[in-house]
C-alpha cells in the first residue's frame, strides 16, 4: 500500500538533529578506519596476542557499523564493515583465537559480543550468499551437525562446556589461555571460597601460585557441563533461521530454551548456574546450584543470569509469537526483586549468591525489565516498572557519552514514551553527536604506541552510535549487547534505492507505542527531492500492519507487512499503524525480494 504526505512545514529540531548525526557518522567512520588499520583492513597492532581472549574485542570495534547502514548509513559503511569483519577474522586467526572463521573456544558472553556485526549483515544484505553460508555453518557448530565441533549433547539437550566454539567444547584450560585476562580478573571476587592460599574475597590472578590453584579448580568444577550463559547461542541459530526458514533451527532453539525452563523448575524456581556432564544440577560443585562459570557467584553475577535467559526467551517469542516464554526471565527477575530492599529511594537487589547466601546488594539495572516491557507490552511488565522508586528521580537523565554497548539510555527513552520526558529526542541526538565529536578528537590526539595499546583501544574510539536511531526511528530498545538480536516495532527501507534504512534527507520519530500499534512521524528535510519510505512491521517482518491512518484521517486497511509513504519536498506526515504482532515467521528477506 502507498500513502502520500500532504502537509508541509519547517522540519522540527529533532529531524535536523537526526540527519546531522547520520551525516556526522558517515564522515567519521572512514577516518577511524584510516587511522587504525592497514590497507587490508587489519589493525595496526602487535604481531602476537596469546590466550583465548581478544577476538571479540576486534569485532566489537565495528559491532554497529552494518546496523548503522541498515538504519540509513551510507553504502560505503556497509562495504567497510564487511572489510572489517574479514580483516578481524584473518588477523585473529593468525593470533590463534579464530579457526574456521569462528572463535575456536570461548564463552558466550564474548561470542555474543563477537557476533553482533555478523547478525547485522543479515539485516543489511540477506542476498549475500557468503554471509548465508557462514550463518548456517556456524549454527551447525551448535546444533550437533558439525563433527569437528561436537558442542551439543542431544540426549541431554545441553551444551557440553561453558568454553566452546569451532573446535568444540574445551574441558581443560591451559596456563596461557587466560594470560591476557588475568589482570582484569584479579579485580573481581574470587570464583571459589576454598582456593588454597587465598584469604578474603579477592584472589590475585597475577600471582602464579594462586593462578595455578584457580586454574585447577576451574578445570575440575566448571569446564564440563552447561551454564545459562550458553543460551545466548540461540541467537546464532535464530540468525540461521532468519536466512532459511528451516524448521530444524527453530526446533533446536525451542528445545534448548525449554530444557533450561525444566532445570529452573527442578531447582525450585531459581535458575541453576551449573549442570554437570550427566545433566545433573550441581554435579561438579557438591550439589550446589551456584558457583558455575559466569554464574551467580563469579565474575558478574546477576547480569550473566538475566541477560542470556532474556535473549533466549526473546528469540523464542520471535520464532513462535508465544510471549509465555518471557516468563522464564521474568521469574528470575522477580526473584531478585523480592530479595531486594529500598535504600535512599533506590531498589537494591542481591547481585550474587555464594556459600553465604544472597550477597552484594547493588542498584537494580532497569535494562532487563525494560527489554521485557518493550517486547511484550504486557500490563505485568508495565506494573513492575512502576514499582521502581528511582524511576522518577533518575530515569529521565540523558548522560553524556555512551556505554560499551551503546545502550545506556533505555530508561529515559521509556520515560519519554510515557510522556514524562518531552525533550528526550533532541537530548539523545545531541548527546550522541557530541560523543562523535569527542571520539574524533581522541582519534586526532592519539599518540599511543600500537605495540602497547590494549585490545579494547579501538572500540573505545568507535565513532558510530546507533542507540538513538534504533529507539527513535524503529520504536525499540538497542539490542542486548552480549548477543541479542534486534527487536523493534518497525524497520524502514529506501523505496527508490531499494536498500535498507531511511532514505537521504528523511528523519523518523516513533513517539507512541502500545500493544495495538505505533505512531510514527516522517519528515523530508529536502526542499527539492521527493523521497519514498517503505516501513516494515518488525525488524524481521514478523508483524502484520492492519490499518494505517494519516494524521486524523479515517484508517485504511493494509494487507501486508509494509506501507510506502511518498514524501514530496519539505513534506511531513504522522502515521498511526495498527499491528497484528508475530503474524509471520521472522525473515531477513527484504520487501523488494518478493
Amino acid at each position: 500500500m502507498t500513502v502520500r504526505a500532504r502537509r508541509h512545514g519547517a522540519p522540527p529540531a529533532w529531524a535536523h538533529a537526526q540527519r546531522a548525526l547520520i551525516d556526522a557518522m558517515n564522515q567519521a567512520a572512514p577516518l577511524f578506519q584510516q587511522r587504525y588499520t592497514r590497507a587490508d583492513g587489519t589493525f595496526v597492532w602487535r604481531e602476537r596476542w596469546p590466550g583465548f581472549d581478544g577476538s571479540d574485542d576486534g569485532y566489537e570495534s565495528y559491532h554497529n557499523w552494518a546496523l548503522f547502514h541498515a538504519l540509513g548509513g551510507a553504502d560505503d559503511l556497509y562495504r567497510r564493515s564487511r572489510l572489517a569483519w574479514e580483516a578481524v577474522t584473518r588477523q585473529f586467526s593468525g593470533y590463534g583465537q579464530i579457526w574456521r572463521e569462528f572463535d575456536a573456544g570461548y564463552d558466550w558472553m564474548h561470542h555474543g559480543e563477537s557476533s553482533l556485526l555478523l547478525y547485522s549483515f543479515g539485516l543489511a544484505d540477506p542476498a549475500n550468499a557468503l554471509d548465508r553460508a557462514r550463518a548456517l555453518r556456524f549454527a551447525r557448530m551448535y546444533t550437533g551437525e558439525d563433527p569437528d565441533a561436537p558442542n551439543w549433547d542431544a540426549a541431554r539437550r545441553m551444551l557440553r562446556s561453558p568454553i566452546n566454539g569451532s573446535r568444540g567444547p574445551r574441558f581443560v584450560n591451559a596456563w596461557d589461555d587466560w594470560s591476557t585476562h588475568r589482570a582484569v580478573l584479579a579485580a573481581y571476587p574470587a570464583p571459589f571460597d576454598d582456593i588454597p592460599g587465598v584469604v578474603g574475597p579477592v584472589a590475585d590472578w597475577n600471582d602464579d601460585a594462586v593462578y595455578r590453584e584457580i586454574l585447577a579448580l576451574l578445570n575440575a568444577r566448571q569446564m564440563r557441563g552447561d551454564v545459562p550463559l550458553n543460551l545466548t547461542a540461540t541467537s546464532l541459530v535464530t540468525h540461521a533461521y532468519a536466512y532459511t526458514g528451516d524448521a530444524a533451527y527453530r526446533r533446536w532453539v525451542l528445545d534448548y530454551v525449554e530444557a533450561w525452563a525444566e532445570r529452573i523448575a527442578a531447582n525450585g524456581g531459581i535458575c541453576p548456574d551449573n549442570v554437570g556432564p550427566s545433566g545433573q544440577i550441581g554435579e561438579l560443585l557438591g550439589g550446589r546450584w551456584w558457583g558455575g562459570y559466569y554464574g551467580w557467584r563469579w565474575p558478574h553475577g546477576l547480569m550473566t543470569i538475566l541477560q542470556p535467559l532474556t535473549i533466549a526467551a526473546m528469540n523464542a517469542v520471535l520464532l513462535t509469537g508465544d510471549a509465555g516464554y518471557l516468563d522464564i526471565p521474568r521469574r528470575q527477575l522477580d526473584a531478585a526483586l523480592e530479595r531486594g530492599r529500598v535504600v535512599d529511594d533506590v531498589w537494591y537487589v542481591p547481585q550474587r549468591h555464594t556459600d553465604a547466601g544472597w550477597v552484594d546488594f547493588r542498584p537494580m539495572s532497569p535494562e532487563i525489565p525494560l527489554q521485557l516491557w518493550a517486547l511484550s507490552h504486557d500490563p505485568r511488565d508495565a506494573a513492575r516498572l512502576g514499582l521502581f522508586p528511582e524511576r522518577h528521580a533518575s530515569w529521565h537523565a540523558v548522560h553524556p557519552g555512551r556505554g560499551k554497548g551503546d545502550d545506556v539510555h533505555i530508561a529515559p527513552w521509556y520515560c519519554w514514551l510515557q510522556g514524562e520526558n518531552p525533550a528526550y529526542p533532541e537530548q539523545i541526538l545531541a548527546a550522541q553527536w557530541d560523543e562523535v565529536v569527542r571520539r574524533m578528537q581522541l582519534i586526532h590526539d592519539d599518540a599511543a604506541d600500537p605495540e602497547t595499546v590494549d585490545v579494547h583501544h579501538w572500540q573505545d574510539r568507535n565513532p558510530v552510535h546507533t542507540e538513538a536511531l534504533v529507539q527513535l526511528t524503529l520504536g525499540g530498545p538497542q539490542l542486548i549487547y552480549h548477543g541479542g538480536l534486534l527487536h523493534t516495532r518497525l524497520r524502514h527501507f529506501d523505496a527508490l534505492a531499494r536498500r535498507p534504512g531511511l532514505p537521504p534527507d528523511v528523519a523518523a520519530l516513533v513517539h507512541h507505542i502500545d500493544a495495538a500499534g505505533v505512531t510514527l512521524t516522517l519528515v523530508n528535510t529536502s526542499v527539492h527531492a521527493e523521497r519514498r519510505v517503505l516501513t516494515q512491521a518488525g525488524a524481521f517482518g514478523e508483524h502484520q500492519i492492519g490499518h494505517v491512518a494519516l494524521h486524523d484521517d479515517p484508517p485504511q486497511a493494509v494487507s501486508g507487512r509494509g506501507v510506502t509513504t511518498v514524501l514530496p519536498p519539505g513534506a511531513q506526515v504522522t502515521l498511526r499503524l495498527t499491528l497484528h504482532r508475530f503474524a509471520h515467521h521472522p525473515t531477513y528477506r527484504q520487501p523488494f525480494d518478493g
